[in-house]
């Protein structure tokens, strides 16, 4: 029988089509309610790879088939059953190969996330807004070695704008999905309302019990508790007279608010001192991420429930606002 092919010109490897080298980082979606279609012009936009958008219920599977993942976005608004041992998976994947991650929790999943993060390159977001979820994206592009000096002036002047583009056109992306979203049955980016928006800007302290030991008592008695939620108050105040947005003060809202729960002894969550930093809750995060790396503030695991977090003053920083305290009212007062 006759070779049917024997005619045909052989293919050689040079002649196959060659597929465009894809060289941006990659990014994988975990949320419960996007798909490829909406997720793919976010990931544009961030100049990221998409590799898929899978559901909370099949996160672990799809992280464990994974080989490599630069950058994971999770959306996880709501408490669920198997959020924590996710949470945990993925910090656990994040130290082991280095993977950027950004964690978007909604207010009832804030403590857990909070609790469970251990990773130097993980962010943690609460009820973004867009122009805040694109500068995580970025940030969490920008994860990566940087080659050459990083004390070139107009080099590091130039990527700063490049940056900030970035942010906006992301940002713009992300806000003209939720638009959309809004418009039809699409769900949105959109997780709830700002903390700005609560009814109300501060509460006292929720009634959990006190440190067992107590924490080391502040030097001095010069100042109490009353007197530092008076000041709280006043400042909260003072947006009923003058526009709040010129006078944002989050880590100092935070110390006074520690202090303040610390002369009681009472402990203080994430979520509760959010609320006391009287911002939104991803730039509270922040703060509380900032003053804990500075050493200002304790993280401490609540021992009755893992998937808590409280934070204290350390014993410098208390010693030093009872101090401050004490000259700034013998300057008032002469």
């Amino acid at each position: 029988m006759t070779d049917s092919f024997s005619n045909d010109v052989p293919i050689r490897e040079a002649d196959l089509p060659i597929a465009q080298r894809d060289d941006r980082l990659s990014l994988l979606v975990i949320a419960d309610w996007a798909d490829m279609e909406e997720v793919a012009p976010i990931a544009d936009a961030a100049k990221l790879r998409l590799l898929g958008v899978t559901g909370l219920a099949e996160a672990s599977a799809r992280l464990d088939e994974q080989t490599h993942c630069d950058t994971l976005l999770l959306f996880c608004p709501i408490m669920t059953a198997t959020l924590e041992r996710l949470l945990v998976q993925v910090e656990t994947q994040a130290i082991q190969t280095g993977m950027a991650v950004v964690l978007v929790a909604g207010w009832d999943t804030v403590d857990l996330a909070f609790a469970c993060i251990r990773s130097a390159h993980t962010q943690l977001l609460c009820d973004p807004d867009p122009v805040e979820l694109a500068a995580a994206l970025v940030a969490a592009g920008e994860h990566r070695p940087f080659s050459g000096s990083v004390h070139e002036v107009d080099r590091e002047a130039l990527r700063l704008q490049q940056l900030s583009e970035e942010v906006g056109r992301l940002a713009r992306t992300i806000d003209a999905l939720t638009q959309r979203g809004k418009a039809s049955a699409t769900p949105s980016f959109d997780l709830g309302p700002r903390i700005s928006d609560r009814p109300s800007d501060y509460i006292g302290m929720p009634v959990i019990p006190p440190f067992s030991p107590p924490a080391r008592p502040v030097q001095g008695g010069s100042v109490s508790a009353e007197q530092i939620r008076d000041m709280l108050r006043a400042r909260r105040i003072r947006a009923d007279f003058l526009p709040g947005d010129l006078f944002a003060d989050p880590a100092w809202d935070m110390l006074l608010d520690l202090l303040a729960a610390r002369l009681e002894q009472e402990r203080v969550s994430v979520s509760s001192l959010c609320i006391a930093a009287a911002v939104p809750p991803t730039t509270a995060l922040r703060w509380i991420r900032t003053l804990t790396d500075k050493g200002m503030v304790q993280r401490h695991a609540d021992p009755q429930d893992g998937r808590r977090v409280f934070i204290s003053l350390a014993n410098d920083t208390a010693d030093a606002m009872v101090r401050w305290f004490g000259a700034s009212r013998r300057l008032l007062c002469g």
